[in-house]
């Protein structure tokens, strides 16, 4: 069986020094293609179904599923794959968009705080806190928005705010992981050239009209910007507690697989039980068992 979570070439729990050109985009392991890779796809989906329904029984821990990436990545696509199997009862994936007012109203963390999961559940975002320190580093006037006592002008985001806000996330992530979740962060490593063909595909076939926007394109001319942001993100928040996983996505069938490799890998960790009845209600679960059974037809 192929190893993905324990695996250096793909997991930082430390980001001292991290760079991303040693992370190859189109790697895939063993795999030549798709197709090679699909049986043992359904079989990893399989099983997580199988122990989602074990952590939504037991109640006691929370995924949480952190995915980050340039546009056109793959980030919808790997994960209505590798959840194609869960219960939607037992799983929530929220997509964040640009800020509202409202949120705008608030500290940086607290639209996605109110969407965490419950107890038991998986939950999933698509994009994150962390665009706070992505889109917003390379567009720092969108910082101005937010009307933070003191930062009138792009002028005043210095060095020691953005170590503020690296700070804040690192905090916030190790109180989540003392109280019961268990977080993974997945940046799906796509080549700029993988890129400039899947937006390609989407302005010729008319199916994938509706998944262009110009305004992709254009954050497509700050290639090196977001580069050095995604460094630097990287560099500052990997944990053991909330590791990042680099996930090579010039091949989408092999990003899939990853993920699924890396979820199911942690909820096998987690040794899921069912929870056990009490003698009090063991008993009474066969009381009901004799009533159903002498009830007549």
């Amino acid at each position: 069986m192929i190893k993905l979570l324990k695996d250096d070439r793909f997991t930082v729990t430390t980001g001292k020094g991290f760079k991303l050109h040693k992370f190859d985009p189109d790697f895939s392991i063993d795999f030549v293609s798709k197709e090679s890779a699909g049986e043992l796809m359904q079989e990893h989906i399989q099983r997580i179904a199988a122990l989602q329904e074990k952590l939504y029984a037991a109640d006691n821990h929370s995924i949480l599923m952190i995915f980050q990436a340039r546009d056109a990545a793959g980030k919808d696509s790997t994960i209505k794959h590798v959840m194609s199997g869960i219960n939607p009862t037992g799983c929530q994936i929220v997509s964040f968009k640009a800020p509202s007012s409202h949120e705008l109203d608030h500290d940086f963390l607290w639209r996605t705080s109110v969407h965490l999961p419950e107890r038991g559940r998986i939950g999933i975002f698509n994009r994150s806190y962390y665009e706070e320190v992505l889109v917003t580093k390379v567009h720092p006037e969108f910082i101005l928005n937010q009307r933070l006592p003191g930062v009138n002008s792009p002028d005043d985001i210095d060095k020691k705010f953005w170590q503020k806000r690296y700070e804040s996330i690192r905090n916030h992530e190790k109180h989540l992981a003392e109280n019961g979740y268990v977080i993974l962060k997945f940046f799906l490593n796509v080549s700029k050239k993988e890129q400039k063909k899947r937006f390609l595909e989407r302005i010729v076939e008319p199916d994938k009209h509706w998944k262009f926007s110009y305004g992709d394109l254009k954050e497509r001319g700050f290639w090196n910007e977001y580069q050095s942001a995604y460094e630097d993100m990287i560099e500052e928040t990997a944990d053991t507690h909330s590791p990042w996983f680099i996930i090579p996505s010039d091949k989408k069938w092999f990003a899939q697989l990853a993920v699924a490799r890396i979820l199911l890998e942690t909820l096998e960790s987690l040794d899921l039980k069912y929870p056990t009845l009490s003698n009090e209600e063991q008993a009474l679960l066969k009381k009901a068992k004799e009533e159903l059974e002498s009830e007549e037809d």
